[in-house]
């Protein structure tokens, strides 16, 4: 799927090589890559070549990633072949998160697709597809994004039993696969410095921290009538969404009803499962997919992310601080973003604390107005795209 030829002067071809397609925008890793992908593409040549496992709107897709690509080549990854891939995996050590993305096939097109492009440098996003790329003689970079082994080994704590040695099996291949790709990439970026300080790897303090960033021009304040008093946003489908989702709901608004018993709570995101749809009462909206999470944001006025498992940088906070919405959330949470409690953002270790914070804030208007621009005002200095990605291009050109 072509673009017509670049006229960008000095430009670079960057092969950037995903495990999803990055479109819809409904995935930290696919909105972090989209907008690698639309903010470098304007000094330089993108050619995208993103495996796909899921059933997608290929059309729709390649008309929202076509501005910004000289190319795009999408994989596709059949239900059989994955099966095939993962039982290798077991034999081989390999996480079966990569052993899940890797196959013999796949590795034949995508070198074939680098031979045809011949590209001057290569970005591959997660782990996940670093094993198709590590051995080639071309300056590679390497997007950590999150760490892999933490998350699964937070999952540990929180599984049925039967699931545990399964996780902790997963969390033994990952820490190992972590420190072992490491070598083969000449940069190395994650979101968050205590995600860097996660990799098992003595040189870790090489890997440079560039955050996700939001769209400020899209996420923006919007006045318009509230409909509800709290909103949980995210995919739905994710383990760590739905434990905030269920803590929320089960033990936090426990709290809340004491005091306000008519209070309204908004759950918006993709793949909904059926924990989360179970979570539908009269109190509790669950809206699925919404084309425009922008409306969702506007209707509330509280923003509470409950995370109790999971790594990296929370979008879904991002963009609410990006519409001015106050925020309420975990430590876990707040150690990426980095926001000053009680002046940003307002952090809670126990669903009581969680419930006070939300009172505070329902019931002072002035001094949610405050935090609330304090938080856009952090957004707009530390989270801005632009900034953002001309400092991963520093990164790529400076590796030759």
């Amino acid at each position: 799927m072509p673009k017509q030829s670049s006229n960008k002067k000095y430009a670079m071809k960057i092969f950037m090589l995903l495990s999803r397609v990055p479109y819809p925008l409904e995935k930290g890793d696919k909105l972090r890559a989209f907008n690698h992908i639309k903010f470098l593409s304007k000094k330089n040549d993108i050619i995208l070549c993103a495996l796909n496992d899921s059933k997608i709107h290929k059309q729709e897709a390649v008309n929202a990633l076509m501005p910004f690509c000289k190319s795009i080549s999408i994989i596709d990854l059949s239900k059989f072949s994955i099966f095939i891939n993962i039982i290798k995996a077991l034999f081989t050590g390999k996480p079966l998160q990569v052993g899940y993305f890797y196959s013999k096939k796949t590795k034949r097109k995508i070198d074939k697709l680098i031979k045809k492009t011949n590209p001057n440098h290569i970005f591959c996003q997660l782990i996940r597809v670093s094993e198709y790329v590590k051995n080639y003689n071309i300056s590679k970079t390497l997007d950590y994004q999150d760490v892999f082994s933490k998350g699964i080994e937070r999952r540990i704590k929180v599984s049925p039993f039967y699931l545990k040695p399964f996780f902790k099996l997963e969390y033994n291949r990952l820490k190992k696969y972590e420190n072992y790709i490491f070598k083969y990439f000449d940069n190395k970026i994650i979101i968050s410095i205590p995600d860097r300080e996660l990799i098992p790897h003595h040189e870790r303090d090489k890997i440079i921290v560039i955050p996700n960033g939001v769209d400020t021009e899209y996420f923006r304040p919007v006045n318009c009538k509230k409909q509800y008093d709290l909103l949980f946003t995210g995919n739905m489908g994710y383990p760590p969404n739905i434990f905030a989702a269920e803590y929320l709901v089960k033990e936090i608004l426990d709290y809340v009803y004491k005091k306000y018993p008519n209070i309204k709570l908004l759950i918006a995101g993709a793949n909904p499962s059926k924990k989360i749809l179970a979570l539908k009462s009269k109190n509790v909206d669950v809206a699925g997919w919404v084309k425009d999470m922008r409306e969702c944001y506007a209707k509330a006025r509280v923003f509470v992310a409950p995370m109790k498992i999971g790594t990296g940088l929370q979008n879904k906070l991002l963009e609410a601080m990006a519409m001015q919405i106050p925020c309420i959330t975990s430590p876990l949470a707040n150690q990426s973003l980095e926001a000053k409690q009680n002046k940003e953002i307002l952090i809670a270790n126990t669903a009581k604390q969680y419930a006070e914070h939300i009172f505070f804030l329902l019931e002072n208007e002035q001094q949610a107005k405050k935090i609330a621009l304090n938080a856009y005002n952090m957004i707009l200095e530390k989270y801005n795209w632009t900034f953002l990605t001309d400092k991963l291009e520093k990164v790529i050109k400076d590796s030759g």
